[in-house]
């Protein structure tokens, strides 16, 4: 495990990258962040037809993004699609309030959507967010941005949309089901930034590096674990 504040690397494309706790992809060269599936607003659309969900999801996610924005001091912020999850999230009150009251303190941060199958339904953010929104794949230094997974002859793919995660089992076989990064020879894919987002296991092949996050930490499980389906 990394030390709080401390971080392990990874080698793709050439590039230096940095997996985070904050579920966030750093790219120091590139002074770039990279975060994928972050559904601001799914919890204000499920409360919009009914189902009593607890507030403070999107708050709770921008103080953790601004968390690992701090720690790297990145003047880019590229997100590897899903933004909103729905058009009734994009245009609660609530939410966009959050989020502009962010978009305030953050004005000079370069920001890039890659739109993925959500975005397409919610719709590009409002203007007033200032957030560039780009149809994959996208050419960026040695890497092609994404949101769907697809291997691209143009360079190493970043993406995200799978969720992924690990099921580690520890003694009595108690499973514990954790987010990872899933990096492979030609696709990396970024766990789930959003904190009210689902999770798919994923199998790794041979040479995929994956490393988890668990308690604020990162680690890299050099020997794949038991896996279930």
């Amino acid at each position: 495990m990394t030390e709080p504040g401390s971080s392990l690397s990874v080698t793709l494309a050439g590039e230096i990258m940095v997996p985070l706790a904050e579920r966030a992809l750093w790219w120091p060269r590139g002074e770039a962040l990279f975060v994928a599936d972050l559904h601001w607003g799914k919890a204000a659309t499920f409360r919009s037809v009914g189902v009593p969900l607890p507030r403070g999801t999107t708050s709770f996610d921008l103080g953790r993004l601004d968390g690992a924005l701090e720690r790297t001091g990145a003047s880019r912020l590229i997100i590897l699609g899903d933004l909103f999850h729905a058009r009734a999230g994009r245009i609660a009150e609530p939410t966009l309030a959050a989020v502009r009251d962010w978009r305030a303190r953050r004005a000079h941060l370069d920001i890039l959507l890659i739109r993925g199958n959500h975005d397409r339904h919610a719709g590009d953010p409002p203007n007033d967010l200032a957030i560039s929104c780009m149809d994959a794949p996208v050419a960026f230094g040695p890497f092609v941005l994404a949101h769907h997974p697809v291997v691209s002859v143009d360079g190493y793919t970043l993406a995200g949309h799978l969720h992924p995660a690990i099921a580690l089992v520890g003694s009595g076989r108690r499973r514990e089901r954790l987010p990872c990064f899933h990096l492979g020879d030609q696709i990396g894919v970024l766990p789930a930034f959003g904190s009210f987002t689902g999770t798919a296991l994923v199998r790794p092949g041979a040479g995929d590096r994956i490393f988890v996050i668990a308690d604020d930490q990162v680690a890299e499980i050099s020997v794949p674990p038991s896996f279930e389906r």
